[in-house]
């Protein structure tokens, strides 16, 4: 058995690397959705699944199998079999992934609990993480099967936002979790104002990943492929009109506009914490949100150069936009870690 910071130090690493692990397995996911590869594998089977088919009989009963849904019949129905196997591919290889971190958690959580690198209160927390993970693959399946049906040709944009939004829980708590194990290498500074403004930040971000998931399920980035105005308009009429949650051009204003009172707020932050005297990094979120930003209108504008089941400079633009998302969430869960309590 190691020293207890010598143990926790190797913990702090290995959920780091889980961090690392999981933000790999979110830009797959991207990857997944731009090439219109999430519905290939019509079923889950999550020891099975893990072996692609093996002959060309096997590739044809998935890609007869594909035929069935609606995304086959009415967008697709000029496939090849080799189409079918490049877009197979990439939900395979995230759903590979996922399988890798499952080994990648549990291998090295059995060697540890073995050799007492864990206290007692280590395992609750440690057992969430794996809850978690878990329950993410069920609403990841609940997702795909939600476009596996002869009328919807993608997946539910609700789902999806689920699906994202809970992956982003899980890196932020595990990286959370990571920050506590390593926190000797870390500059604390308490403050009690400093950290509800950084809670109130991470609020406003949370709300604007449910809205991004929303723009990437509905494809609503192509229903306004114009900055600064929308369509013309800067409130457009159908925002009054329809339903923020479904309508394409609603959720594509509520999106913008929280992008700009996150930016105004970063600002903000920025100039709290600035005032707060020294500290490292400080300036890593307004940065960060600064390229979002600018990421976000890319997007927007390459929208219409979107390559069916391809990828160009749109996918790029779009692939880009959500990492720099899920690194602005990690700097806030570090600024929040180092402005708690002691002891909180």
């Amino acid at each position: 058995m190691k020293s207890t910071s010598e143990s926790k130090i190797v913990i702090g690493k290995w959920l780091m690397l889980g961090v690392a692990m999981l933000t790999i397995q979110v830009i797959l996911g991207g990857i997944t959705r731009l090439t219109g590869s999430g519905l290939s594998i019509t079923e889950w089977e999550p020891i099975l699944g893990a072996l692609p088919p093996m002959n060309d009989m096997d590739w044809q009963n998935a890609f007869d199998a594909y035929k069935k849904i609606g995304q086959f019949q009415q967008l697709n129905a000029d496939f090849t079999l080799a189409d079918f196997k490049f877009i197979y591919f990439w939900e395979w290889f995230h759903r590979n992934w996922a399988r890798l971190i499952s080994v990648a958690f549990l291998v090295p959580f059995v060697y540890f609990l073995v050799k007492g690198y864990f206290r007692l209160s280590d395992l609750p927390k440690l057992l969430i993480l794996f809850a978690i993970g878990v329950l993410l693959a069920m609403v990841g399946w609940l997702m795909v099967f939600s476009g596996l049906n002869p009328d919807d040709l993608y997946v539910s944009h609700i789902k999806l936002a689920m699906h994202f939004n809970l992956a982003m829980f899980l890196i932020s708590l595990t990286f959370w979790f990571a920050l506590g194990y390593l926190k000797t290498n870390l500059e604390l500074k308490p403050s009690k104002k400093l950290k509800g403004l950084t809670i109130a930040f991470i609020g406003i971000l949370a709300i604007q990943l449910i809205y991004g998931a929303f723009m990437a399920g509905q494809k609503a980035a192509q229903a306004a492929s114009t900055w600064p105005l929308i369509n013309g308009d800067l409130i457009p009429q159908s925002v009054l009109e329809h339903n923020i949650f479904y309508h394409n051009i609603s959720i594509h204003f509520v999106h913008r506009t929280l992008a700009f009172l996150l930016v105004l707020f970063g600002i903000y932050w920025t100039w709290q914490v600035n005032k707060s005297g020294k500290l490292k990094r400080k300036f890593l979120p307004i940065i960060l949100i600064s390229v979002q930003a600018l990421l976000g209108i890319l997007t927007v504008l390459t929208a219409p150069k979107a390559v069916k089941n391809g990828w160009g400079i749109f996918e790029w633009n779009a692939q880009l936009h959500q990492l720099v998302a899920m690194c602005l969430l990690l700097s806030l869960v570090y600024f929040l870690y180092i402005f708690k309590s002691k002891k909180g």
